[in-house]
């Protein structure tokens, strides 16, 4: 039997081109890019200063939006979609997870947790029940009602997670998710995202660290915005 894990692509990239002008200077970040993530996978996305890694992640997470060429989002062509409609879809299928956490000084844990779900027009009822399980699910069960500034680097970067999560979605998404972080609390994180994996989620990790990139099943860099090599982080094989 094929595994379904095989075989669904949860973002799909055809043909996709990003330019910007600089200038009188035209820059391609991203050039005829074509690339299916499929469920269940755990990708760490490589490559020197101007690769294309940032636009790559902009647009797989509908902060950007393809030149020319097509995106899809479990099916859903995105590239061309309304503003609120695209902003609807990011806030039902993409959970991203930053380097400097961009959580809300002003809400609690718990209510950072919930933000999301603040953009979707018709939100989970079991939204909070969500939130709490998620929280004690990352060690903060016991801290719902701290503030950013009242916790670490690293308790910061887990509430991160759990409000990537909390919408369920098809791909989280995490750009230098321990840049900020030392050693042992970055390992904690890491970690966290091998469970993450282990139980099926679709992981997508920006880094320049190669210690990291290594710890995803597969390794995608980037080179003048076109793919440069494909590894498999488990075989040691390059593709």
């Amino acid at each position: 039997m094929t595994d379904p894990r095989e075989v669904q692509a949860v973002a799909e990239l055809t043909d996709v081109t990003r330019l910007y002008k600089m200038g009188q200077n035209e820059v391609r970040a991203l050039d005829r890019f074509s690339f299916a993530f499929k469920k269940g996978e755990y990708w760490s996305i490589m490559g020197s200063s101007g690769s294309g890694k940032s636009t790559l992640l902009n647009i797989l997470g509908c902060i950007d939006r393809p030149t020319t060429g097509s995106y899809r989002v479990r099916g859903t062509e995105v590239a061309t979609m309304e503003d609120d409609d695209l902003s609807e879809l990011r806030s039902r299928e993409i959970g991203f997870v930053f380097q400097s956490y961009n959580l809300i000084p002003q809400l609690n844990v718990l209510e950072n947790i919930l933000v999301p779900l603040f953009y979707q027009d018709d939100p989970p009822a079991d939204g909070e029940d969500r939130a709490v399980r998620l929280a004690e699910r990352v060690g903060l069960g016991k801290r719902l009602d701290h503030r950013p500034t009242e916790l670490s680097g690293g308790q910061q970067q887990r509430v991160a997670i759990a409000r990537a999560l909390i919408n369920d979605p098809a791909i989280v998404l995490a750009d230098e998710a321990t840049g900020n972080l030392d050693s042992k609390t970055a390992l904690e994180i890491l970690a966290l995202f091998d469970e993450l994996h282990a139980e099926g989620k679709t992981i997508l990790l920006v880094t320049h660290e190669p210690t990291v990139g290594v710890r995803a099943e597969r390794t995608l860099k980037l080179r003048d915005g076109r793919i440069d090599e494909v590894r498999d982080n488990r075989a040691g094989v390059r593709a």
